[in-house]
């Protein structure tokens, strides 16, 4: 039968049911649905269809203010200029010498073809979120107050890519530690959070908040305010390889929380009025992400596309639906609004919960405000991904 895994690989899949798919770094709030395993025959065209359209269709398109994407296109064309389908592109994109939006919109509708993301039911509509980059309180070295380690990704952390023999699998990555000779899951969050001596010497900083902590991991990045002023840059280095389970939906299915109020800031308020129960809740999310130091002079936290991310106009995507890089108009709402977000971005990230066909995450930027804005996002969306004339529907489907 095609596609179908022998035994031996079937059983490592089986022995090895914490896996994920390639790099996952920031996920955002806790309302997001549980995280399903890529199965190894899943590919790209059965999570959506790609269907041309005219610029016309595309609402708002022509009351966007560009120059923003813009700038965020030309940091995705540092890595898509390297790729002989983008070059053309990116080499015209970067001639361009009169920038201003009347110039921009000439250039996307005479180089690209916009495409409608349809999802394997056949609807033009999905779901997307929000995530930001916060700031916690912390030290370098541990204390009664900062007493909540963020670890380093461990040596003994394997990721096994299996695509070069089963390119089946190219969308799947298993992550596990050696037992003896036999490979196993690697410790879920329970086995760190009760016992940290497994991760001992891994300990990058220390806060003071474990919830804080747990959304840092959601987010993927953040920063870190250290007692003689200095900000410290963390981002995603890598995960344990669980599946994302979101405590949101836990919490409101256990009656702890009504649905309208499962966003990021009623999770923690429910947390400060519950703290005997907090512990455990935490678990239910076995997945685990591990940081990284990140230079202080970035504009932006790193996505998984290798630039750093833009305020407002970065995107994380499901990759088996959207090119990495490629722009992306979105037709939504802000949170909790009916009032129309409609908005040319770019996708340059993924995220461990941000899976199906129209489904993506908005990246709000730094700070309490954007906290506010992504905690409370989940709206609907209408996509177009934005492929250069060479592209079509078929080859995109293919990416």
């Amino acid at each position: 039968m095609k596609n179908q895994l022998s035994f031996p690989i079937f059983a490592l899949l089986l022995s090895l049911a914490a896996c994920s798919t390639e790099t996952p770094p920031p996920t955002t709030s806790p309302e997001k649905p549980t995280e399903s395993i890529t199965q190894p025959d899943e590919k790209p065209s059965t999570i959506s269809t790609h269907v041309p359209a005219k610029w016309s269709a595309l609402t708002g398109w022509l009351d966007d203010d560009l120059l923003p994407a813009w700038e965020t296109f030309l940091q995705s064309c540092t890595v898509l200029a390297k790729q002989p389908l983008w070059q053309e592109t990116c080499s015209l994109a970067a001639s361009i010498k009169q920038v201003n939006n009347s110039t921009l919109r000439n250039f996307f509708e005479a180089y690209f073809v916009p495409h409608q993301i349809i999802d394997n039911k056949g609807s033009d509509e999905g779901l997307i979120t929000g995530y930001y980059e916060p700031l916690l309180q912390g030290s370098r070295t541990p204390s009664e107050r900062f007493r909540f380690p963020l670890y380093s990704a461990p040596d003994e952390l394997l990721v096994i890519d299996l695509s070069d023999i089963y390119p089946e699998l190219k969308d799947l990555r298993l992550r596990g530690r050696l037992d003896g000779r036999k490979v196993v899951p690697y410790y879920s969050r329970g086995d760190i959070m009760n016992n940290p001596e497994k991760l001992s010497g891994h300990e990058l900083v220390w806060v003071d908040n474990e919830v804080e902590l747990f959304f840092l991991q959601i987010q993927g990045s953040g920063r870190i305010k250290l007692g003689d002023g200095e900000i410290l840059k963390v981002g995603y280095a890598d995960q344990n390889g669980y599946p994302y389970n979101s405590i949101g939906r836990i919490l409101v299915e256990q009656d702890e929380l009504p649905l309208e109020k499962a966003s990021m800031q009623g999770i923690k308020q429910w947390g400060q009025q519950n703290p005997d129960k907090l512990n455990n809740l935490l678990q239910q999310n076995a997945r685990y992400v591990f940081f990284r130091e990140l230079p202080a002079d970035l504009s932006g936290p790193i996505g998984a596309l290798g630039v750093p991310l833009t305020a407002g106009r970065s995107i994380a995507i499901d990759p088996r639906s959207i090119p990495q890089g490629a722009p992306v108009f979105l037709a939504t709402t802000w949170p909790n609004t009916d009032k129309p977000l409609n908005r040319l971005m770019v996708a340059q990230d993924v995220g461990g919960a941000i899976k199906g066909g129209i489904r993506a995450d908005f990246f709000w930027g730094f700070g309490e405000e954007a906290g506010e804005q992504a905690g409370k996002m989940k709206q609907k969306v209408k996509m177009w991904v934005l492929m250069p004339q060479s592209y079509t529907s078929s080859q995109l489907a293919r990416h």
